[in-house]
């Protein structure tokens, strides 16, 4: 008895084995390009399956490649500042986006993985793991963001090394050549004394810069940068 309870179960095991590696079998790769309306390609797009991140983000050639499982209805497009396009998903192994800047998604938002998030720093927008330095960042348009009642409220607590005393900033690690420790202030691209008057409701995006991704801004910012873009500010 006891020896066919062991084959009985050295056969499920078997058989649960097999079934295992038929799924991943199963699992289908697919290609393609991300392009805008002149069909040049566009790079950090993520792309999603039955709503949902693949974590696949588009290189600079505008290509990916994802795997997924057959029974996937829809693929889509996403990025934050090109618009979303959406498909239905018929077995095909190659898919292209066109972005036209419409929302396929309508107002829902995905998360970007960690890396290929773009912050913005002096000279433009740049992926998080392309940054010489660890920079914070702040999404001001983030839900979790709209029950502060100032700025300074705002920061407190959201970017690792960066002290909040009443409405004093302080960024650690930010190597300070002046007497002061406070950091520059910029507010769309222009350098500001204060950011008491601006409210949260205002904030698009927050960025914490210090070292060499500071430095642009010369001896000015020894104390680090406090980088502030504002809901409406056209490029």
């Amino acid at each position: 008895m006891r020896a066919k309870t062991l084959i009985l179960i050295l056969i499920a095991t078997v058989a649960a084995g097999q079934v295992t590696g038929q799924k991943r079998a199963r699992m289908t790769t697919v290609t393609g390009t991300v392009t805008d309306t002149t069909m040049a390609p566009v790079r950090g797009v993520l792309i999603i399956a039955d709503g949902q991140s693949t974590g696949a983000v588009t290189r600079g050639n505008g290509a990916y490649r994802i795997r997924i499982r057959p029974d996937v209805q829809k693929l889509g497009a996403y990025s934050t500042n090109m618009g979303s396009a959406l498909t239905e998903y018929d077995g095909a192994l190659v898919v292209d986006f066109v972005l036209d800047g419409k929302k396929a998604f309508g107002d829902q938002k995905f998360e970007m993985p960690e890396g290929e998030r773009e912050i913005e720093v002096a000279y433009g927008k740049v992926r998080r793991k392309d940054l010489t330095t660890d920079v914070g960042y702040i999404d001001g348009q983030a839900d979790a963001n709209s029950g502060y009642t100032n700025i300074y409220e705002m920061i407190q607590g959201k970017v690792p090394g960066v002290v909040v005393t009443g409405n004093k900033i302080t960024i650690r690690g930010a190597n300070s050549i002046m007497l002061s420790t406070d950091p520059l202030f910029v507010v769309d691209g222009a350098v500001v004394s204060s950011i008491d008057n601006i409210s949260p409701r205002q904030v698009k995006s927050i960025s914490v810069l210090k070292g060499s991704d500071a430095a642009i801004y010369g001896s000015r910012a020894g104390g680090g940068v406090i980088l502030i873009t504002l809901v409406g500010l056209r490029r």
